[in-house]
């Protein structure tokens, strides 16, 4: 099975081909120009065109991820924010449809990317290390989340992608944080809340604010700035993370793998994120409750990893016979960093959903 795909960021738009799970020939990058319809209408058809003349094969369907909102089981995308030249309804889809002839599917990139990573990335690598270690412990449910421009996610169960009645599950932007109660999670997820969060604690007005980039070398040491103020810029961001992880495990029991531009500062990220998953609820009586009813393991800690995929089973009697069952004494979940490329987990999400899909 060969799917064009498209993985439609506010900048730049990425086409690649994929074929029986594997990227054939070059991508193709071009400018969205999503502040023009016509243009970026345009430049999706000749994207498309392009990448089917250079592979010169039999297409079975396009499958891609395009920006929300949207009624994306008709192909029709609402007003965007980022590709502002999208109002009142553009039906995108049927349009491809009609020129290319084949099934067109899309998608939000949160949701695909999970996919991707549930299907062909972070997930099968977990469960194969899982059963290589001895553990009979395997995992059906993945969290994906992208930290970027924007803080997505989609959800993942048994290679089914969950995506509501109007396609709006993982919509995880929008819920609430407690790492600051004044705002929504993407206000802290986000490269503008790494550059608010350094100008803030570096006592700097916003505009002068260096890029993220920056303010991890900042912290590294490497380039001159406020050292302090860029490793609590990406460690309160982490906090803001680690509530909205604790959140997904609480309500989704899964693994959550997280990628996107922001992500390359893991290692300034991670202890946020360790400190929401430990920190407590207090009770009425005075008392403490876990975060979480079981524990989350980081997978990019050596040592936490090793421990995650230990075998924590015993053999147990059933009782009145002689008969032996194993038991898992730990229930756990995980998170990790993926080690894959967040555009091309996208594409690869794209296409097992089309694959998926009968036509």
């Amino acid at each position: 099975m060969l799917v064009l795909t498209l993985d439609a960021g506010g900048t730049n738009f990425v086409f690649a081909a994929i074929k029986d799970g594997k990227f054939i020939g070059e991508k193709i990058k071009r400018p969205s120009n999503g502040h023009d319809l016509d243009l970026c209408l345009k430049g999706i058809i000749e994207g498309f065109s392009t990448m089917h003349q250079m592979i010169n094969q039999k297409v079975d369907a396009i499958s891609f991820a395009f920006p929300g909102p949207a009624q994306f089981s008709k192909g029709i995308i609402g007003d965007l924010h980022n590709l502002t030249g999208f109002r009142g309804g553009v039906p995108v889809g049927p349009m491809l449809k009609n020129i290319f002839n084949v099934p067109v599917f899309i998608n939000n990139d949160g949701d695909l990317y999970a996919y991707g990573e549930a299907l062909a990335g972070s997930l099968p690598k977990i469960n194969y290390e899982l059963e290589k270690s001895g553990s009979s412990k395997r995992y059906k449910n993945l969290v994906g989340m992208t930290l970027g421009t924007g803080f997505g996610a989609g959800l993942v169960h048994d290679q089914t992608l969950i995506t509501g009645d109007n396609i709006c599950a993982g919509e995880i932007w929008t819920t609430s944080n407690r790492a600051d109660s004044e705002y929504n999670s993407e206000e802290g997820v986000s490269i503008r809340a790494v550059k608010h969060f350094y100008s803030s604690f570096a006592d700097i007005n916003f505009n002068d604010s260096p890029e993220p980039k920056d303010i991890f070398e900042i912290a590294k040491g490497i380039v001159p700035g406020n050292i302090n103020a860029a490793k609590w810029a990406y460690e309160k961001m982490g906090r803001f993370i680690g509530d909205s992880i604790a959140n997904m495990i609480t309500l989704f029991d899964g693994i959550v793998i997280l990628g996107g531009g922001v992500s390359g500062a893991m290692e300034l990220i991670i202890p946020g994120i360790d400190y929401e998953l430990n920190r407590p609820f207090k009770t009425l009586s005075g008392k403490e409750n876990k975060r979480l009813t079981h524990k989350a393991f980081c997978l990019n800690k050596t040592s936490e990893k090793l421990e995650f995929l230990k075998d924590h089973g015993k053999e147990i009697v059933i009782p009145g016979t002689n008969k032996l069952i194993h038991y898992d004494i730990q229930p756990r979940s995980a998170y990790m960093f993926s080690e894959f490329d967040t555009s091309e987990m996208i594409s690869l999400g794209a296409y097992y959903y089309a694959k998926r899909h009968e036509f």
